[in-house]
């Protein structure tokens, strides 16, 4: 019997690490299926690390996928030779999707469009959309002709709401099954040095070089204000990508702060502990989160906690964002400031900081709020199922 053949394609990193988790759970249930995939943006390092084979070039563009918030970028991305890469993606896509029974697509449009244009069955995760933004879909023309084609097999949405919606207008494969990041929130048990007596705050500063950078600068000086204006003790954890670890001697002296071994420490003396790849214990432990960041602010309302953004200067984590950001998770985010944040939008954020600690029945309210808008751990293994399951191999 031939080994069942799967073409994963995604347009972002979230994108990416969604998919990922799919592939993890049908490896698990069915270890001879043959992978691969095409990650139209980015350098698919989530593909890399699972050794999936990547079928087409892979490039880092100045726009790192958003494209949507910054419409500017795009000429960025075309300097930067978008369309040739796009045009030697698709004609690899065509030459060897021959080779496999289906596609499994995580993203918006784009990558739908190109499912359908291979002439195979395929599955599409519509991460990109969400009804919460608007209230309601709006679909466009190509959207739907795409998503009700025959060769669709399903149509998973990121929410409840939105596969409510879809479903009301006429796209009856719309379900959901809970969303595949909140299945990368494994815990490493490590020691984050935290007194239990003490409330511990989380800092997400995004993964994107130097954006990320920025940001926590940014951050740190948030920080700043949170310990000189609380009256209780608070701790500090960053959730840092690699290369950003890289980069905390340069941003210590540009804030007249030191770093110590992945410590950082303030001017008053305030250590705030820095570590890579430990994302899901520090947003597991937090009991509030700073955050300027994509995917991870979204892991941290699914997982109850609440989070307090500030705009800053992009690509990616503007106001604009942040706004749209702010609709598609709820009351879960508070966003202080309209623009990148100043003097006056850090001090009004410390000030939400600590009144937020203070709000029992908030703090509540982000458990229900959290699970409403990001649904329970599982849907990666609901799709692998899915993807297994269906008679149109």
């Amino acid at each position: 019997m031939k080994n069942k053949t799967i073409l994963f394609l995604s347009n972002g990193h979230g994108e990416d690490t969604c998919n990922g988790e799919i592939i993890k759970q049908l490896l698990s249930l069915d270890s001879t299926v043959k992978i691969a995939a095409v990650p139209i943006v980015g350098e698919g390092q989530v593909y890399r690390r699972l050794g999936v084979p990547i079928l087409t070039p892979t490039r880092t563009l100045p726009s790192g996928g958003f494209l949507y918030m910054n419409p500017f970028v795009f000429l960025k991305d075309i300097t930067s030779g978008l369309i040739g890469l796009l045009c030697k993606q698709l004609q690899i896509i065509k030459k060897e999707v021959k080779h496999y029974d289906i596609l499994m697509v995580t993203g918006d449009i784009v990558v739908a469009a190109i499912a359908y244009l291979t002439q195979k069955p395929y599955i599409i995760f519509l991460s990109a959309y969400s009804s919460y933004y608007e209230g309601k879909l709006n679909l466009g023309l190509i959207l739907p002709y795409l998503l009700n084609h025959k060769r669709c097999l399903a149509v998973f949405t990121r929410d409840q709401f939105t596969a409510k919606d879809l479903q009301k207008q006429e796209i009856k494969k719309a379900q959901f099954v809970g969303t595949p990041m909140m299945d990368n929130l494994t815990l490493t048990k490590v020691n984050l040095n935290l007194d239990s007596a003490s409330r511990m705050i989380a800092i997400l500063p995004g993964s994107r070089l130097p954006e990320a950078k920025h940001n926590l600068k940014l951050l740190l000086k948030l920080v700043e204000l949170i310990d000189n204006k609380s009256l209780q003790k608070i701790q500090f954890r960053v959730a840092a990508v690699h290369r950003l670890m890289v980069e905390l001697d340069e941003l210590a002296i540009s804030l007249g702060w030191q770093h110590e071994s992945g410590t950082l420490i303030s001017k008053t003396g305030l250590n705030v502990m820095c570590y890579c790849d430990r994302f899901a214990d520090i947003l597991n432990a937090a009991d509030l989160v700073l955050g300027m960041a994509g995917t991870a602010n979204e892991q941290a309302v699914g997982q109850g906690k609440p989070v307090i953004t500030i705009p800053g200067n992009g690509p990616a984590f503007t106001y604009r964002f942040a706004e749209a950001q702010l609709r598609l998770l709820g009351s879960s985010i508070q966003l202080i400031g309209t623009k990148p944040a100043d003097d006056t939008i850090l001090d009004k954020a410390a000030e939400t900081v600590i009144q937020t600690l203070q709000n029992s029945d908030y703090l509540k309210s982000c458990l229900t709020n959290g699970e409403e808008r990001m649904g329970k751990p599982g849907g990666s293994l609901k799709m692998a199922q899915f993807i297994l399951e269906t008679s149109k191999f």
